[in-house]
Parts: C-alpha cells; structure tokens; sequence
C-alpha cells in the first residue's frame, strides 16, 4: 500500500488547524509538518498541540519536515531541538538537509563533516525509534543520486535514508536511474509536477505528469530495511492554489491505488 500524504510547507499561509481540515477533507492519511512555518523546533508543547489535532482528525503526523543542515555550524545542537519536536509531534522520521552547496563546489571537508553529523543525528534519532532522512535536492550535497549514496555510504547509519523528488528538466530515464542508485537507502517520495522553461521552473497541475510518475511509482522500491509504509507526500501545487491542491490529491490517490470514487 502506498499512503497519500501532504507536505504541510505547501500551504505556509494555513494555519494549523485549517491546513488539517483540508487534509482530512481530501482523503489524507499522513502529513510531513514543516519545521519552518507550522511546527518550529525546540517547541515541544507546540508540536503535541499538532499531534492532538491530527488525532482528532484520523491523521498521522509521520514525518517532521526540518531545516537543519548537516555539515553547517550549530547543525548538531538545532537537531536536539527538532529531535525534542519531532518526539512530542509523534512524527516516526524527521528530515534534514546536507549542506548548502553540490559536492563539487562544497570539498571534501564539507563533504566528511555532513557525513559525521548526518551518523550523530541518525544515531540520536534512533534512541526514540525514529528514523531520518535526507532531503533530496539542489544546492545540496544530495543534488546527485551518487553523491546521496556516497554521503549515506560514508555516514553508515542503518537509520538513515533518502527522500527521493525529481528535479525538473532532467527527464524520466535519468529519474529512473537515481531512484535504482538509492533504493538500498531510499525511503518515501516528495510529488510534484514542475516543467522547465525559459523563465525558469513552472509548477503544473500534477495530471500533466501523470504519465511520468506512473513509471515512477512502479520503479519506486524502499530500502529492504525501511520500517514504515511507502508515502508518496505531495509537494507544492500551482499558484498555491486550493482547487488545483484538490485536484491533484486526486490524482495522487490514484497513483497510490486508492478509490477516489
């Protein structure tokens, strides 16, 4: 089974509240909170307030969507904080980031300080059961599926693992190949449909990229030991807009196998 799941970071101006009724009205199931808007770290009671909310609501607040950024200073000190959240939120994984630059531009010593912090935070994280995961993406030391699978090799944390999301512009058959290049580490996905253009990126309704993804899903194979259910989260819509929001929820249950009907 594959659980449809939202990040809350596509709808920053919600609040609370408001961004779980949306969720349970269009057939959520899991939610990632982000750690920059809705659920800050090193705010605990905060965090239960959200967890009690989603309760009410049937929903499970899987994952907690942080800022922290292996390899940068006081990286190990604000992940205590988000481990504090994460813990009170209920949230079984917690995401983070390595670094602010690829691996080229970043060096080696960059590259080795990411990997020892991104070990300390696994490490801690796994006292409580709960697992991490890095952010896939630009500007970072994951910005290519062989860097990822270098950094995670080189921390060597059983309880790290991948997100997996597709830059724009690069196509289904190199998609393809990093998602086999991290499967040995990889855990949920981030869903988004965004075209490259000569202005740059352009978010689209997610059934636009429809035939994509449903290779994609197909393609999509965990980490043998990665401990919860596949969620594919979806990830910003366009021109944040709450109708097209509905729209591609709809088309992301399908692509998870459930009845929309």
């Amino acid at each position: 089974m594959i659980r449809p799941g939202l990040c809350s970071v596509t709808f920053r101006a919600l609040d609370v509240p408001a961004l779980i009724d949306l969720a349970a009205t269009t057939g959520v199931q899991v939610i990632e909170w982000g750690g920059d808007k809705h659920v800050p770290p090193g705010d605990p009671d905060l965090a239960a307030q959200v967890q009690t909310l989603c309760d009410t609501k049937g929903i499970l607040p899987a994952s907690y969507g942080s800022y922290v950024r292996a390899g940068m200073p006081g990286a190990r000190a604000e992940f205590a904080k988000v481990l504090a959240s994460a813990r009170a939120l209920c949230a079984r994984n917690i995401r983070v980031w390595a670094g602010d630059a690829k691996r080229a531009d970043a060096g080696a010593q960059a590259f080795d300080t990411a990997a020892a912090d991104l070990a300390l935070f696994a490490r801690s994280a796994a006292q409580d059961n709960i697992t991490v995961s890095v952010e896939y993406h630009r500007r970072t030391l994951t910005e290519e599926a062989e860097d990822a699978l270098a950094l995670l090799n080189a921390a060597a944390e059983d309880n790290l693992y991948s997100y997996w999301q597709p830059v724009p512009g690069r196509g289904l058959a190199r998609w393809l190949e990093e998602l086999d290049m991290l499967s040995p580490h990889l855990g949920d996905l981030h869903v988004f449909h965004w075209i490259m253009t000569d202005g740059g990126q352009k978010r689209r309704p997610l059934a636009e990229g429809l035939p994509d993804w449903r290779v994609l899903f197909d393609a999509w194979t965990p980490a043998p030991r990665w401990p919860h259910p596949r969620t594919a989260f979806l990830e910003f819509v366009r021109d944040d807009e709450i109708g097209q929001y509905r729209d591609d929820m709809h088309n992301l249950k399908t692509l998870c196998g459930l009845s929309t009907d």
